[in-house]
């Protein structure tokens, strides 16, 4: 079943906000990362695909530094990102990340996962962080869930309760790395749905995914990556009706067939 998904409007201003220039990466002899250069606009939502191990979490997970690079530059709001230390898990906090997993404390109430970081870290006081809490749990759909535990919701439930975590921080630019592959089927739209809304609201998203429904109604821009390296980057509507590379066609004809 195609998830369903409504199309979204709104469009980036075309002020940078993450920038990454000559961007390499190495796993050992593997070349993972070959002279990336991608610019992201504040409010853009941009879709990553491509075929699996072209390199797509890892380009995901190098703009909060979760994975280094060894050659390149990557910038977030005209901020060179740190290597280490304060600076960097200060420039972390502007860059919200959702996994695969949903990675909740499991021995934490869900209300306490959403407040740990603001507290932790913004320094937020109880009260506020409990109120903004509850506000963002209402806004993915789980209000009523906050006093439970993780193991006690679905997957669906949980991963929305991620999204919310990291909403929680007031991040600069949401990062999701195929936030719905271990999702079973029917709980795909529901994550879908909130990521849609905050597209819709003009939140900055880079979204690794193989939901071709979501790039096609959700993105401003796809970029499609095969062998480590961008091979093509377009529009929704011109990339899959009209892709120009040949990778790009091959990789689209086996995926929208079926």
């Amino acid at each position: 079943m195609t998830p369903r998904v409504p199309r979204v409007t709104s469009r980036p201003n075309g002020e940078p906000l993450v920038r990454l220039s000559g961007v390499n990466k190495w796993f050992g002899e593997l070349h993972v990362l070959q002279d990336i250069d991608l610019t992201i606009d504040r409010g853009e939502v941009v879709v990553v695909i491509g075929p699996s191990g072209s390199g797509k979490s890892t380009l995901c997970r190098t703009i909060n530094r979760l994975e280094g690079i060894e050659k390149g530059e990557i910038t977030i709001d005209g901020r060179r990102l740190p290597e280490e230390g304060k600076e960097l898990a200060k420039l972390r906090s502007d860059v919200g990340m959702v996994f695969q997993s949903f990675n909740l404390f499991a021995h934490k109430t869900i209300l306490e996962n959403v407040t740990l970081g603001p507290m932790k870290v913004r320094k937020l006081a109880k009260a506020d962080a409990e109120k903004r809490a509850r506000e963002l749990l209402e806004r993915v759909g789980v209000t009523a869930q906050a006093d439970k535990y993780p193991a006690q919701l679905s997957g669906g439930q949980q991963q929305r309760v991620a999204i919310a975590r990291a909403l929680a921080m007031e991040p600069k630019v949401m990062l999701f790395d195929e936030p719905t592959s271990a999702l079973d089927p029917e709980m795909i739209n529901e994550v879908l749905d909130v990521m849609t809304s905050l597209a819709r609201d003009g939140m900055t998203m880079v979204v690794v995914t193989h939901e071709m429904g979501f790039a096609r109604k959700a993105a401003n821009r796809v970029v499609f990556m095969d062998g480590g390296r961008i091979v093509e980057t377009g529009v929704p509507e011109t990339f899959f009706t009209a892709p120009t590379s040949d990778r790009a066609k091959d990789f689209l004809s086996k995926i929208l067939t079926h």
